[in-house]
């Protein structure tokens, strides 16, 4: 058993948890559960060696755990699966999973490539990783990546398993493959500590939960105790409102965006779809299906081998984000908001504001005006509710979901036309994922914001989505045209068809 006694954490202005105590059991699947800044990371941290309590202790088996760095963590049999990515970009997918683990030639340093690809292809393959162990990570999707983090995990053999939203960017096939190895895991007595805020996953995997929120311990219940309503009750103090939006209005004689066979070897293969004006496109399918790589053909992020793009009406020459944003109106939020989406190290004002600066430059002594700058920034802190001490906080000091608001803002400062928004869910909490929809829907309905959602997650994909393509093998293997009517058969249909179309 892993014991957690009175443990408390401050950081500057804000106390993450307050004397939370809590037991976790060997063969339990236990689920850590809070909205954003409840704690839940925090917790994980300490119990990492990341970070130290300020006040209490950690006990295993009955006995005391000191750990000073993650390092200790790791020879006292812990591992963790970060709900960020971190990975060495340059290195490969095999060096990336056994890299404390190098394989070497007796004492002499000398590493055994061969056999470290060898062990790095059995876990690759416990998760579905169907690519060679020389692949350098760079040139991974950031869903791949984290199936990379996983993988490395496992390899680690633990007995204590940490995964702080292990399946933020992959999708349903690849987290049943990740269930399946969990399960099997727990038989053999590892303790595992599961942070999502994926609902649906926590019912169907686990075995208990505990609540946190503010850094208090709300409670511990076992799974067969608690339904939704009352889970989500505990985390954010009051009921949920998941009501459907109704129906968008979509303009059908507006076609805003038009792609015409886009072509581009290994990412995609002959993509062809129009966007209407005031309308939600989903982009739905497996992890390399083709949905980002299309997004980032559209942004002129990467090249177009084949094919043409028109936006409205017209052919576009998009060579680059910037072409995208300035000379189309187009923006792009990113899937992966800490490597591609944010300056972690600037101010919430500086990426807020990163994409109009164009805008509120003086024309003369061409520098930014502050008082345009601190107004924009703080129009939309306001509007996405997101939690700052002020505009001039650092970005890496906020939680994922508020991180993630601001990667949505700088692209709403915009005032784009058309939004490409790649998993604009992943890592945050309940509260935060219903504003989120909202704002969506809101974009579309109310400002006719033409938008393309790409998402793993098909309850957000049905309930969103006007038309949903469904990509396999790098290309559009069908089209579902939906309603907003979220009830228990109609999203039952939908699932099926789009099943059909994976299969």
């Amino acid at each position: 058993m892993l014991e957690l006694r009175g443990i408390t954490k401050e950081y500057p202005g804000v106390r993450a948890l307050d004397n939370v105590s809590v037991q976790f059991h060997e063969g339990e699947i236990h689920a850590l559960l809070g909205e954003n800044g409840a704690g839940k990371s925090t917790a994980i941290k300490i119990i990492s060696g990341i970070r130290q309590p300020d006040a209490g202790e950690l006990s295993y088996n009955g006995k005391l755990l000191k750990l000073h760095s993650f390092r200790d963590a790791l020879k006292k049999g812990i591992s963790i699966v970060n709900q960020e990515i971190q990975v060495i970009p340059d290195s490969s997918v095999a060096e990336n999973i056994m890299l404390d683990k190098m394989i070497t030639v007796g004492k002499t340093g000398i590493v055994k490539w061969k056999a470290i690809n060898t062990v790095a292809r059995k876990y690759m393959d416990m998760v579905g990783l169907n690519l060679p162990p020389q692949t350098v990570i760079r040139d991974l999707s950031a869903a791949q990546k984290q199936l990379v983090q996983i993988a490395k995990a496992l390899a680690s053999e633990a007995k204590i398993l940490l995964l702080d939203e292990p399946t933020s960017s992959i999708t349903e096939h690849e987290a049943e493959t990740l269930f399946s190895l969990l399960r099997g895991l727990k038989e053999q007595g590892v303790i595992i500590i599961f942070v999502s805020h994926k609902l649906e996953e926590v019912f169907a995997l686990c075995d208990k939960i505990t609540v946190l929120r503010d850094g208090q311990w709300i409670g511990t219940k076992s799974i067969d105790e608690v339904d939704t309503r009352l889970l989500i009750k505990m985390m954010i103090g009051r009921a949920a409102e998941d009501e459907s939006y109704g129906v968008l209005n979509v303009n059908d004689d507006v076609t805003v965006l038009e792609a015409k066979h886009l072509y581009k070897k290994g990412k995609v293969h002959d993509v062809s779809f129009t966007l209407r004006e005031g309308e939600i496109l989903g982009f739905y399918g497996l992890v390399g299906a083709g949905r980002t790589e299309t997004a980032r053909l559209l942004i002129g992020e990467d090249t177009l081998t084949g094919g043409e793009i028109y936006i409205r009406g017209e052919k576009a020459s998009i060579k680059s984000v910037a072409d995208s944003l300035y000379r189309y109106n187009m923006g792009y939020i990113t899937e992966n908001r800490k490597e591609e989406g944010l300056l972690l190290d600037a101010t919430v004002k500086t990426n807020i504001t990163i994409t109009i600066w164009n805008k509120i430059v003086h024309k003369i002594f061409q520098a930014i005006s502050p008082s345009q700058e601190t107004a924009q920034a703080q129009k939309m802190i306001d509007t996405l509710a997101i939690k700052v001490t002020g505009g001039n906080q650092i970005t890496n000091d906020l939680s994922g979901g508020n991180q993630q608001k601001v990667s949505i803002s700088k692209w709403l400062a915009a005032g784009c036309g058309i939004l490409i928004i790649d998993e604009p869910t992943v890592g945050v909490d309940v509260g935060a994922k219903e504003y989120i929809h909202s704002l969506i829907w809101d974009l579309a309905d109310k400002e006719k914001k033409s938008i393309i959602l790409i998402s793993s997650d098909m309850p957000e994909m049905i309930k969103l989505a006007s038309r949903i393509l469904v990509f396999k093998d790098k290309q559009i293997a069908g089209e579902i045209t939906t309603s907003s009517h979220t009830t228990t058969k109609h999203y039952e249909n939908i699932s099926k068809e789009i099943g059909h179309y994976l299969a």
